[in-house]
């Protein structure tokens, strides 16, 4: 059994196919942040249907689902991704409805941002699981992964300004980050578990820029 976990896909079909192509696995794993930003939803549900993909939920899913309730009227974006997955994608609904936030895959937990230091998932809330890069969750603290004493290897994505991410314990990857922000230019990033190989595709194009991030001063 060959297992590609997948970095955070935004939109990028393109290097969805090429990358599930590449690998010849067996199953395949998607981190979460599947369908905005970037240039083609329908394309990225598709070849989830064609590979059989598994996902967890990301935090840009989750914007899609409280779209879906009515809850985010305001969020242009969102509810363009919706008609035209509404449009072309049919089954979409249901199956992101059904992810859950974690999902143990080849003796891994995979979720979306992150989990609790002590790997307890009964520990880690929701919010955590979907947007979580910092523990304690505050701009001047260590980052998660950084701390992570938990039982289990673990799989994530969300963190593009953070790039590729790889803790070891004795030898073993332990805690792997593959969100390489295909979206912004980058790459769209696979891992390979039982060979431990990384698999890369380029951007075909700078789908989003990236935001300057707003320095405030304090003096």
């Amino acid at each position: 059994m060959r297992t590609l976990f997948v970095g955070d896909v935004h939109g990028c079909a393109a290097e969805l196919r090429e990358l599930i192509a590449a690998a010849q696995a067996d199953r395949v794993v998607l981190v979460g942040d599947l369908f905005t930003k970037g240039p083609d939803p329908v394309g990225v549900w598709q070849a989830v249907r064609s590979s059989s993909a598994s996902a967890v939920l990301g935090n840009h899913d989750a914007r899609l689902l409280q779209c879906l309730r009515g809850e985010r009227e305001d969020d242009r974006h969102a509810r363009s991704v919706v008609e035209r997955l509404d449009a072309g994608a049919l089954g979409w609904r249901e199956w992101l409805m059904s992810l859950p936030v974690f999902r143990r895959v080849a003796g891994m937990t995979v979720v979306h941002a992150g989990l609790h230091p002590s790997g307890d998932l009964e520990r880690t809330s929701r919010r955590m699981a979907l947007s979580m890069r910092r523990w304690p969750e505050r701009s001047d603290a260590p980052l998660w992964h950084s701390l992570y004493r938990g039982s289990r290897r673990v799989v994530f994505g969300h963190d593009a300004r953070r790039g590729l991410v790889r803790v070891e314990r004795d030898g073993v990857p332990w805690v792997i980050g593959l969100d390489t922000g295909c979206v912004y230019g980058g790459a769209l990033s696979g891992w390979l578990a039982e060979e431990d190989r990384l698999l890369q595709v380029a951007a075909k194009a700078v789908y989003r820029p990236v935001k300057a991030r707003r320095v405030v001063r304090r003096d």
